[in-house]
């Protein structure tokens, strides 16, 4: 049978597709675009995929077959030609903090592999590299001396501990030796001196003396063996002599001395060890540099780099506030009257009164608050029933916290405690991760926390450069190590994500980060004949990089793969071999194929409304005039340095709408989420986070409230849903109550709760689904056969608006529920905002685990739009276009412009032209990613930005600028 060409999908009816049939190529660069909620995840995911894995599941063993998530058969007739399929989606990695970039990329396995074998451990005391050496190369060491050399051969039993060790001199009598050397000096065990317990001493015991000659081999190595076991692998040949001249060894005058040895000893060590300050390394192996194994994990933090310590700036949220107005935060809402007059005693010791500010108070007073003071202070206390003085030191607020957290059982006592912490990098490790024998091992004088902080494309070039500084050996041992971790850097930078370092918390990867390092590991398994899917692999990627992703895209189909891709990025349309349109509108307005084919075919069909935007007849319009910053009206971040940033101020005009730009890696998050954001929330709502280094930000008393409106799931568990959260099922519930029915048979609000009980079906608690656990396997959910997947009781569903119970609701989609509830204003203006951003097609119950990065973000958006406004609120939006079509960004538009008509002010960071094109200011940060990066480029409208020459957003917009019609769409109307 001849290979199939197509891969052939027949009756497709997955969620809102209606019939769909379709013949894709195969081993093709296959795009799929359409409005947002058109139907083409149904296709690609959850039809395509779906059943492509399901095929390949069903063809292994049912022994193999219970370990591995089965997809659901999709509702189709027939697919032909399908392959096995790999999902790549846009979910973050990982929220464990100890899972990290070069973890997930497996090239930090390679790494501790690589320092395990080749590294070099140095001495923390001496800076000189420290060797483990066998009995046999000891012997040889001695036999190299000259002829007749007289040595003591030593244990070293003590070093530098305090004691009288009498026990352990006698120990060593009882076993037949003789003679000891204390604190430089020789005895007899017998004739000892007594030794002051209080001090510290040095104890070495004598275990053979020698003249050198070439017979002595045997000897030697029995008095070696004796003095590793009893010092636990340390021995030490003295020299009887006097000691040798400057320069010269006891091999015979050359000046390449041993590194471990001085002119009166050598010290060897069958471990590596210190000879100066004993430090030790049991063993040099892969585990050593895990953060994940006790063995080389820091004990201070257990590896995870960071502790939780009392944080001065959560203690003191507002410097500018008197003693008296509460400006310990701890203390601000005690009706105990201890406080206060705590306060006032150290008032008296160092000369403030209680109505100063904090910021005017005396450094010697702030530190005694805050950390204690070993002075003793008079305290003075009365509660009303009696009064008495007390003489003693202040322990301090943040101490005292500090020890209450550790030393409490209760959980709520630590969580009003925990609200004064934040995460500091741990003291011990510096934030390394690993015990400081881990750090001690080095390649190239760094070790393997200073190689973990480089970005990618710093770790190419370092690695790259490491066989010219290898030793043959080295080189021999390192070659297939190096190889791999290279390969590995080199897809990472080919995706674009060369910015990345290799210790990045996977936590902080954006959604489209994290499926490029998916898609990255992908390449490098070389797998061919595989159907790879992908969604929106463009996400968070300045147009200057989406070539290089293109062309690992196209290379993944030349070695023999399809690629469906699900994008509405132009570059990605129009690179494609086949293109498929779906529609014509989102929900059930969607799933159909509206056009297919070439990107020109869809260019040049009428119907399609994504070749109407390809070919310019539809534009998202410029707008004809832009707002002008008002003089003084503006927040000002200055000395921003965290992360790459080199300490940048800015301007961002409040009362506009702001587009914060550049490159991937420039340094945009750092900016406006880790500095300006966090330092806003705390300041102005006492966020605990705490924001990036920085001088100061000015202009923060026009701003009432800051919000960041991320991609976060809006609830992690199915009752979580669009309507819950943005405050419209509680109308709903009352509407309900206020039925003549429910008032018949006295039904509450609550009884139309699945939250509560009363109303919902108690088999389920509400859930419509059960959850099996398995143990072993992933739980499964199956649907409640007493409700059947309703949520609630046959009672309370007897209650019918329209003739639609409280369950039905759930399942309308938004677009439906506003024309329901088209008479009941409380319930429709809050839906209406989910019409609004684009979201008319998804249901108003469902549930928020199975909403997208991009969906979960335009519903707290809704969430925002439905306030009442104050006209002096700061939203900042990290890429809200993200799973947005042309015509759908032009809505988002709309509605992101209506936020800054009334007062607010707006700050996106974006990549997509289309939004950066309508913003009223840019910042263009860059100009290239990571370490080359971190600078202002540009400032000013769109229009300052293209005539900027450095900056790459500039050169990109300059085409749309000159291209574009400045038409409006319909959206934008």
């Amino acid at each position: 049978m001849s290979e199939l060409k197509n891969i052939s999908i027949r009756g497709a009816r997955q969620h809102n597709l209606k019939g769909i049939d379709v013949d894709l190529p195969r081993n093709s660069l296959i795009v799929m675009t359409g409005l947002s909620g058109s139907g083409k995840s149904s296709l690609a995911f959850d039809t395509i995929y779906a059943e492509g894995q399901r095929r390949y599941v069903e063809s292994l063993s049912s022994y193999a077959r219970q370990f591995l998530e089965m997809m659901e058969k999709p509702d189709v007739d027939r697919i032909d030609g399908l392959s096995p399929a790999i999902s790549i989606e846009q979910k973050t990695t990982s929220k464990n903090p100890r899972s990290t970039v070069g973890t997930v990329t497996e090239i930090y396995d390679y790494m501790r592999l690589l320092f395990a074998r080749t590294g070099v451990p140095y001495s923390p005391a001496t800076g000189l590299p420290i060797e483990s050496q066998t009995v046999t190369q000891m012997v040889d060491r001695i036999l190299d001396l000259e002829e007749r050399t007289r040595l003591y051969l030593l244990a070293p039993l003590v070093r530098g501990r305090k004691g009288e060790f009498r026990k352990e001199l006698a120990e060593l009598q009882k076993k037949g030796f003789q003679r000891v050397k204390i604190d430089g000096a020789f005895y007899e065990i017998a004739e000892a001196p007594k030794l002051d317990k209080k001090y510290k001493h040095d104890i070495d015991v004598v275990v053979d003396r020698v003249a050198v000659r070439s017979d002595l081999a045997t000897r030697l190595a029995d008095s070696l063996e004796t003095c590793l076991e009893l010092a636990e692998g340390l021995a030490i040949a003295e020299f009887a002599d006097k000691p040798l001249p400057e320069g010269e060894t006891a091999a015979g005058g050359a000046k390449n001395k041993s590194l471990n040895e001085t002119h009166e000893r050598l010290v060897f060590s069958e471990k590596f060890a210190c000879p100066v300050s004993g430090f030790t390394i049991s063993e040099i192996e892969p585990r050593l540099f895990s953060f994940n194994n006790p063995v080389g994990a820091c004990p201070t933090c257990d590896g995870l780099g960071f502790q939780q310590k009392i944080d001065e700036g959560l203690v003191v949220p507002d410097r500018a506030k008197k003693l008296s107005d509460g400006a310990i935060a701890p203390w601000a809402k005690s009706s105990s009257p201890y406080y206060r007059q705590t306060l006032e005693a150290l008032g008296r010791h160092f000369g403030f009164k209680m109505t100063e500010r904090w910021d005017k108070l005396p450094k010697a007073a702030t530190d005694a608050i805050l950390n204690g003071t070993e002075e003793k202070i008079e305290f003075h206390y009365a509660d009303g029933a009696r009064s008495y003085k007390t003489t003693k030191t202040f322990e301090g607020i943040m101490p005292n916290l500090e020890r209450r957290w550790k030393e409490t059982d209760s959980a709520w006592a630590r969580e009003e405690i925990e609200r004064y912490m934040s995460a500091a990098p741990c003291p011990a490790c510096n934030g390394y991760r690993l015990k400081p024998e881990a750090l001690a091992v080095k390649i190239d004088g760094r070790h393997i926390g200073h190689v973990s902080e480089m970005s990618i494309k710093g770790a190419r070039d370092w690695f790259d450069g490491l066989p010219e500084r290898f030793s043959q050996k080295q080189n021999d041992i390192a070659v297939r190590i190096l190889k791999e971790i290279n390969e590995r850097l080199r897809f990472l930078n080919d995706v674009g994500l060369e910015y990345l370092t290799l210790s990045r918390n996977s936590g902080t990867l954006s959604g489209g980060e994290s499926q490029r390092i998916r898609l990255a590991s992908q390449i490098g398994s070389g797998l061919t004949g595989v159907l790879y899917v992908l969604d929106e692999p463009s996400i968070g990627l300045h147009q200057r990089d989406n070539t290089r992703l293109l062309d690992t895209l196209k290379h993944l189909r030349d070695i023999g793969n399809t690629v469906i891709v699900v994008e509405h990025d132009e570059d990605a349309i129009l690179a494609a071999d086949y293109v498929l349109d779906i529609g014509p509108a989102a929900g059930i307005h969607g799933g159909e194929v509206i056009a297919e084919g070439t990107p020109a075919a869809i260019m040049a069909n009428p119907k399609s409304l994504t070749g109407q935007y390809l070919s310019g007849v539809q534009a998202v319009a410029v707008p004809a005039e832009r707002r002008k910053p008002k003089k003084g009206k503006a927040l000002k971040v200055v000395g921003a340095r965290g992360n790459n940033l080199k300490n940048i101020t800015a301007e961002i005009p409040l009362g506009m709408f702001t587009a914060v730009t550049g490159v991937s890696g420039g340094g945009k998050s750092t900016f406006l989420i880790e500095t300006l954001y966090k330092a806003a929330a705390r300041r102005i709502m006492g966020a605990r986070e705490n924001p990036a280094p920085h001088d100061r930000i000015e202009g923060l008393e026009f701003v009432d409230k800051v919000i960041d409106i991320d991609q976060s799931p809006i609830g992690r568990t199915p009752r979580s849903n669009p309507a819950t959260y943005i405050g419209a099922f509680t109308p709903i519930r009352e509407w309900f109550a206020g039925l003549p029915e429910a008032k018949a048979r006295g039904y509450q609000p609550g009884r139309f709760s699945f939250n509560v009980k009363g109303g919902r079906c108690e088999a389920c608690q509400g859930d419509g689904l059960i959850k099996i656990e398995m143990h072993f396997l992933p739980d499964v959910y199956v649907t409640c056969d007493v409700c059947h997947g309703q949520r609630y009781n046959r009672e309370t569903l007897e209650v019918h608006f329209k003739g639609k119970s409280i369950a039905d609701i759930l399942e309308l989609t938004v677009e439906e529920g506003v024309e329901f509830f088209s008479a009941v204003p409380s319930v429709r203006d809050k839906l209406q905002t989910l019409q609004d951003v684009g979201l008319g097609y998804i249901k108003v119950g469902q549930q928020a685990n199975t909403l997208s990065g991009g969906e979960a973000q335009r519903v707290k958006l809704a969430k925002e739009l439905s306030r009442r406004s104050t006209g002096k609120t700061l939203y900042i939006l990290d890429e809200p276009t993200t799973g947005l079509h042309f015509h759908d960004v032009a809505k988002l538009l709309d509605v992101l412009h209506k936020l800054v008509e009334q007062g607010n002010s707006v700050v996106v960071i974006e990549h997509n032209l289309e939004v950066i094109k309508t913003a009223d200011w840019v910042i263009d940060i860059g100009p290239e990613g990571g370490d080359g990066g971190g600078e202002i480029v540009a400032t000013g409208t769109p229009e300052d930005i293209v005539r900027e020459k450095r900056s790459y957003t500039g050169v990109y917009m300059q085409e749309l600028l000159e291209r574009r019609p400045q038409k409006k769409t319909e959206a934008a109307e």
